[in-house]
Order: C-alpha cells, then structure tokens, then sequence
C-alpha cells in the first residue's frame, strides 16, 4: 500500500509539490494524464480535499464524468476507478491481468457500479490504467 503524501489541506498541490512527492514517478502522473486527453479527448483537472487522512486527490473529468481519481503517494501514484456494469463487462472479456479482472468483478456493488484502485509504480501499470480508461469512455 502507497502512503499517502500531500495532506496539508491549506496548501493545494502544484506541479512542484506533486514531483518532489512522487519522486520518479511524476511522469508517470503527467503522461497518464496526456495519454488519456489525448485518446478521450479535453479532460478538467480537479484537485479535491478529502481530509486529513486522505489529503488532496486529483479528479480527472470528461465534461461531467468522472473518468478516475489520482492519488498522489510517496513516490507513487494510486488510481481510484468506478465501473458501471457494461464497463466490467468489458475489463472481464480484455486481457488485462486476470487477478485485477477478479478484484473487479468480485468488488461491492454500489448504485454508482463497482470500484478498482490501482497502485502506479512502473510504466506497464500506467498502461493498465490507460486501458481502463478506455474501458471506461467507452462504456
């Protein structure tokens, strides 16, 4: 589990701070963000404070739509997805990690769908959550 960095509600993460938290995997960060504005189209940056155990949190959005949450750690990055039921669907026929197929299908049910975290340490999990995405747009 990535400890969570950046939880100072009074100063609100920058470019700066977000690369001195995540150490080599800011551009991780940043070219998840490009790959997914440039496949999905133009994406609104949130920052989001959620308390002080969970600190700040970046909300990428497509117009309205939440497309995924960023959660910047110590010297890594989590992503927090909500699928609805076809976007599963999907992930379940793809072939993506059969144990990350498993945590989602096998995720609580909510009314908003089913929920995936994923830790990002290395460029094969930001491809993974690269193709989430999609799995996502496209549903």
């Amino acid at each position: 589990m990535i400890r969570r960095a950046l939880i100072d509600k009074g100063l609100k993460p920058g470019d700066a701070q977000l690369a001195a938290a995540l150490g080599d995997s800011f551009h991780l960060w940043t070219d998840l963000k490009a790959a997914v504005a440039a496949e999905h189209g133009p994406v609104v940056e949130e920052w989001k404070y959620y308390g002080p155990k969970s600190g700040w949190t970046m909300k990428l959005l497509r117009g309205t739509r939440n497309l995924l949450f960023l959660i910047p750690g110590e010297g890594a990055f989590t992503l927090g997805f909500v699928f609805g039921d076809k976007a599963v669907a999907a992930v379940e026929r793809s072939g993506l990690p059969k144990p990350l197929i498993a945590e989602l299908r096998d995720a609580r049910k909510y009314a908003e769908g089913r929920g995936l975290r994923l830790e990002v340490r290395t460029p094969e999990d930001a491809a993974i959550a690269a193709a989430l995405v999609g799995f996502k747009v496209r549903s």
